[in-house]
């Protein structure tokens, strides 16, 4: 069998003008190649550093969340506390606790100097009976008969004691009355 070259030398040399040489179009390529890959790497390491700005964010809300919910729980505890002290028969037992006694009828100033009202002196109230199961005998038995009984200073009430009355000024001996708890 025998070839035929002289076709094939004409078919090769046909084939190669219609198709342009590999040489040029490579190196055209490469920037092209290298900018497509630069762009896509920049763009994952920026997406990168953007995901761990959002996560670092989201930790920080969320610290900040629980930080916010432990300080109403403390805002809540206290605001229980303070309007547990503040109802009128907690305030009684500690003005009580510490030797307040309810204020007398006030008097009032006028604008012109007058005194309108008579002004008195509070007094503590007797206190209250304690209710005691069963009864004890009580100190002033087994005391000595010849002792001085007790004074004023020592109330079994813990109150102080209501000064005399001939003591106390009147509103026309005083220029400027004053009003009890203030």
């Amino acid at each position: 069998m025998s070839k035929p070259t002289a076709p094939l030398k004409g078919r090769a040399a046909r084939l190669a003008r219609l198709m342009p040489s590999t040489g040029p179009s490579t190196a055209a390529r490469t920037p092209f190649v290298l900018l497509v890959v630069l762009l896509l790497g920049g763009g994952l390491i920026t997406l990168l550093l953007l995901n761990s700005a959002l996560n670092e964010g989201s930790f920080r809300l969320s610290e900040l969340k629980r930080d916010t919910t432990e300080l109403t729980d403390e805002q809540q505890a206290l605001q229980r506390d303070v309007d547990g002290r503040s109802q009128p028969d907690a305030l009684e037992r500690r003005a009580r606790e510490l030797g307040m006694v309810p204020g007398g009828s006030p008097a009032f100033l006028g604008p012109d100097g007058t005194v309108r009202g008579k002004p008195t002196r509070a007094t503590a109230p007797p206190p209250p009976p304690s209710p005691s199961p069963s009864p004890t005998p009580s100190a002033d038995a087994t005391a000595d008969p010849d002792a001085p009984a007790p004074g004023p200073s020592a109330s079994p009430s813990g109150s102080v004691p209501a000064p005399d009355p001939a003591a106390v000024p009147s509103a026309q001996d005083s220029p400027t009355p004053t009003s009890p708890g203030r």
